[in-house]
């Protein structure tokens, strides 16, 4: 009874992780994929002030939907520590704390939406100046994501290696996670080596594949009992 008790008590935990993972996901896709090449034209500073001016509704979207992520982040991290923490416990203090990096680096691009929606609706007169700091404002945000690919890369390493070794997940979900890690990484590495490689967006694809099939087995399955064999 004490077992059953204490299974479900975390596949509980374990859906409520799989509920803010995929509120992530689907605020990230709809915030950075979708909503920001509306406002921010990359190379374009002057396109992307008229943008923040004229759309400014749909700006203040784009930055609700960036908050809507950092808190997202903040409480997947939060919930897989939970659910991990009596499995493999430095891992799991890993995962968390690493998983709050993340948040807080979006938090850094979350900061330039908001001061370049500010700097476009203030009152200064030269337009060369809004123009300048819209372009600042750009940079950061576009290389707080990608430099974050870093700690978006190493977050998933504690977290498949937990899968593989607990064999409370499937072990190749474990696999794909970690192999999804590496290439986060390698992509970072090699785009801001300034090596052109037309290939390198695709490292990033079993992160993606690997996130999913997360999210649906916490989701669907939650976790195995600690007696099961994979």
């Amino acid at each position: 009874m004490i077992v059953n008790t204490e299974q479900k008590n975390l596949i509980k935990t374990a859906k409520i992780t799989g509920l803010w993972y995929l509120i992530m996901a689907i605020t990230g896709i709809l915030g950075f994929m979708v909503f920001h090449s509306q406002i921010f034209v990359s190379g374009n500073p002057e396109q992307t002030l008229t943008n923040l001016a004229e759309l400014e509704s749909t700006a203040r979207i784009r930055l609700l939907l960036e908050f809507a992520i950092v808190i997202s982040q903040a409480l997947t991290a939060v919930w897989f520590f939970k659910l991990f923490k009596d499995i493999y416990e430095w891992e799991a203090w890993t995962l968390g704390i690493w998983g709050m990096v993340n948040a807080l680096v979006i938090m850094i691009s979350a900061i330039s939406i908001a001061s370049a929606i500010g700097i476009a609706n203030s009152d200064i007169s030269a337009m060369e100046d809004k123009v300048l700091l819209i372009q600042v404002f750009q940079n950061i945000i576009l290389n707080a994501w990608g430099i974050g690919g870093l700690f978006f890369g190493l977050w998933l390493f504690p977290m498949g290696y937990i899968a593989i070794k607990s064999k409370r997940m499937p072990v190749w979900l474990g696999r794909v996670v970690i192999i999804g890690g590496v290439g986060y990484v390698i992509s970072t590495f090699i785009r801001y080596s300034g090596i052109e490689f037309s290939l390198n967006k695709y490292l990033m694809i079993p992160a993606t594949i690997g996130e999913f099939w997360m999210i649906g087995y916490l989701l669907i399955f939650g976790i195995r009992p600690n007696y099961e064999e994979n």
